[in-house]
């Protein structure tokens, strides 16, 4: 009989939350890389913008520190979606652990049941074959008697006919 494991159903239903968990994990990742690049974008408008200002008319100057000013409280709030991104991702990853801990008890749960299970079948099939050979030794035995009785006969029958009896 093959082996087949108690807690197969409860094993997939954690590979299962597993695989869920690794898709927020995934997509939590892809937020925080949403929150580089407009961090990076937003650099390089400061950048840009600065470079404007060297070459503006004078008379545009509020204008540009007002706009720098804005880019800068943007850089800010950017950074800070940023910082939320990154630990709802670190908390994303420490759940993912914790599932994958779960998965990897169930499995060497499993592996050794499984092994427990191959020992089991050895030990049974070698209590099999050590009762054939118990059966064909007394078997053998019971031929070996009836073959003993049978030349016992045979000499007799012999030495009665040799007697004349």
């Amino acid at each position: 009989m093959p082996f087949k494991y108690r807690l197969q159903k409860v094993l997939d239903f954690r590979i299962r939350k597993k695989e869920e968990q690794l898709l927020v994990v995934q997509k939590a990742q892809q937020a925080v890389y949403i929150a580089e690049e407009n961090i990076r974008k937003n650099e390089a408008e400061i950048q840009a913008t600065k470079n404007g200002l060297r070459t503006a008319d004078p008379m545009m100057y509020e204008a540009y520190d007002k706009y720098l000013n804005h880019l800068w409280e943007k850089a800010e709030e950017l950074e800070q979606i940023r910082q939320q991104a990154q630990e709802q991702l670190d908390i994303e990853k420490a759940k993912l652990v914790k599932l994958e801990q779960a998965v990897k008890v169930l499995e060497k749960h499993k592996e050794r049941q499984r092994e427990i299970y191959i020992e089991e079948e050895k030990a049974a099939e070698l209590k099999q074959y050590s009762e054939l050979g118990v059966v064909r030794f007394f078997r053998q035995n019971q031929e070996k008697i009836e073959q003993e009785e049978k030349e016992i006969l045979e000499e007799l029958q012999k030495l009665e006919g040799e007697n004349g009896y």
